[in-house]
C-alpha cells in the first residue's frame, strides 16, 4: 500500500511551486492547472518508486512540463483547426491585468532565461539546483537570472510608461 501520508505531505509541500512554474511555462493557468494535476496523478501511481528519488519533486516538475508540451502542441493543433472551422464556445473573463503583463513580458525572454527565473523565483530553487536541473554550469544560470530580470524590468517599465502617457 503506497504512503498516503507521505504522498500528502508532499503534494502539499509542493504543489504551490510547481503549479507556478508551468503556470510561467504555459501562460495559461487552466493549462497548468491540468498539467501539474496530471502530473501527481503519475506520481501517485508510482509513489513507491517516485518517493525513493533524491528530488520526487523534480521527477513531478519534469513530467509536468512535458504534460504542458504536450498540451501546447494540442492547443497549436486545434488553433489550426479553428482558423480553418471557426470558434465553437464562448470566451471565458481572462486573469488581471498584472498578472497578463508579467506572462506577457515573461513570454518574450528566452525559453531559457524563462526556466531559471521560474524555478528560482517561483519554485524557490537554489542558483545550484537551478543549473543542476536545467544541466548548465552555476555561471550561466546566474547570467540568465539577471539577464532575465533586466529583460523584465525593461518590458516592464515599457508597459507602465505606456500607461502613464496614454493617461
Amino acid at each position: 500500500m503506497p504512503d498516503v501520508d507521505g504522498f500528502d505531505e508532499f503534494y502539499r509541500g509542493s504543489r504551490q511551486r510547481l503549479l507556478g512554474f508551468v503556470y510561467v511555462l504555459t501562460g495559461d493557468r487552466g493549462e497548468a492547472q491540468d498539467a501539474v494535476q496530471e502530473a501527481y496523478i503519475r506520481a501517485w501511481q508510482r509513489w513507491s518508486t517516485v518517493s525513493r528519488y533524491d528530488d520526487p519533486e523534480a521527477w513531478v516538475r519534469v513530467v509536468a512540463s512535458r504534460i504542458a508540451v504536450s498540451r501546447w502542441r494540442s492547443l497549436r493543433s486545434r488553433a489550426r483547426a479553428y482558423l480553418r472551422h471557426g470558434a465553437t464556445t464562448e470566451a471565458v473573463p481572462g486573469p488581471g491585468t498584472d498578472t497578463v503583463e508579467v506572462v506577457a513580458a515573461l513570454r518574450r525572454l528566452p525559453e531559457e532565461q524563462r526556466t531559471a527565473i521560474a524555478l528560482y523565483y517561483l519554485v524557490g530553487m537554489p542558483v545550484a539546483e537551478v543549473a543542476r536541473e536545467t544541466d548548465a554550469p552555476v555561471g550561466t544560470v546566474k547570467a540568465r537570472l539577471s539577464r532575465g530580470r533586466a529583460a523584465l524590468a525593461g518590458l516592464l517599465a515599457v508597459s507602465d510608461l505606456e500607461e502613464a502617457t496614454d493617461a
